[in-house]
Parts: structure tokens; C-alpha cells; sequence
């Protein structure tokens, strides 16, 4: 049985993301969800409110057991981008580009063979 969780326009570069996934995919999810807490990049928040809510779509189904679940994989896909001006030197104008991404969490269940 597996769970989802989406986060969509999360203002953080996906290549961030995927840094700081690294390090939880595979895991269980009191681990991951330990992991995550003392990283210090702001990646490690928003996707850890992510893995909570995978937690929490999973709570919902009847037949799975929340202490056996593990994270199967996470994927950040770039979102649009927001195109900002900033003044530079010279009285020149430069563009400022802020990314967005969209973070998916999946969590399934550990076999128990």
C-alpha cells in the first residue's frame, strides 16, 4: 500500500530539494522525520511538512500501519519561475529569477518477508 503527499509552489530551487532528500530516501519515517528536523537548510522543512503530510494521507487508509512505513521516493520538479528586477551598479537593471518546485513524497509499507 502506498501514500502521497504533494507540495506544490514551495519557493525553493527543486536541486536543493533533491539535496536534502538524499539523505531520508529509504529510511523509516521516525527516522527520516528525525533527520530532517536538525538539518539547517530551509529544504528540510518544507519537505519534512511534506513527509508529515504523506503521514497523515496514510493514517486515513484502514489497512495500513503507520510504524511500518518507509519512504520510497521523492521527487522535486521545477514549478514556474518568478521574474524579478533589481537595481545593479551604473544605474543598470538586472533580472532576479526566484524558483519555485513542486515536492511529491511517497511512503509504502516495509515488506515483512
Amino acid at each position: 500500500m502506498q501514500a502521497k503527499a504533494v507540495s506544490r509552489y514551495v519557493r525553493v530551487s527543486s536541486l536543493k530539494v533533491l539535496k536534502v532528500s538524499s539523505a531520508v530516501k529509504g529510511k523509516p519515517v521516525g527516522a527520516a522525520l528525525s533527520i530532517l528536523k536538525f538539518m539547517p537548510q530551509k529544504a528540510a522543512k518544507t519537505l519534512e511538512k511534506a513527509l508529515r503530510s504523506a503521514v497523515a494521507n496514510a493514517d486515513q487508509k484502514p489497512d495500513v500501519d503507520v510504524d511500518r512505513l518507509v519512504v520510497r521516493n521523492i521527487t522535486a520538479d521545477e514549478g514556474p519561475v518568478l521574474k524579478r528586477w533589481g537595481t545593479k551598479a551604473r544605474g543598470r537593471g538586472t533580472r532576479i529569477l526566484k524558483p519555485t518546485c513542486h515536492i511529491t513524497v511517497v511512503l509504502s509499507e516495509k515488506s515483512s518477508v
